[in-house]
């Protein structure tokens, strides 16, 4: 199997990136996730979980939702249609590669 960006190959190099991948797995795990939760688990800074973030979005593949809750506003995160699909698409690649089915 030739590794390649295309999402046909199934293998995602928006994904792969290693906090990435963690993002969305986290993701894929519930319907919504805040951001200071995300934070927490990958134990990184605010500004390079954004950075992150900012990346899956452009792709297409996550969505914010702001809300205001115990009077502070809070940033709450979901995989769309499309990150889902393509996270388990590079999952899928991902076990492929090392000779993993299901």
């Amino acid at each position: 199997m030739r590794v390649t960006d295309r999402a046909e190959d199934g293998f995602d190099a928006t994904i792969h990136a290693p906090n990435r991948l963690r993002i969305c797995a986290l993701l894929e795990a519930a319907e919504q996730v805040e951001f200071g939760v995300v934070r927490e688990r990958l134990g990184v800074s605010d500004s390079v979980l954004s950075k992150h973030v900012s990346v899956l979005m452009e792709a297409g593949y996550v969505e914010q939702t702001k809300a205001v809750r115990d009077t502070r506003q809070r940033v709450w995160l979901s995989l769309t249609k499309a990150g889902r699909a393509a996270y388990q698409a590079h999952v899928a690649a991902l076990r492929a590669i090392v000779g993993e089915t299901g």
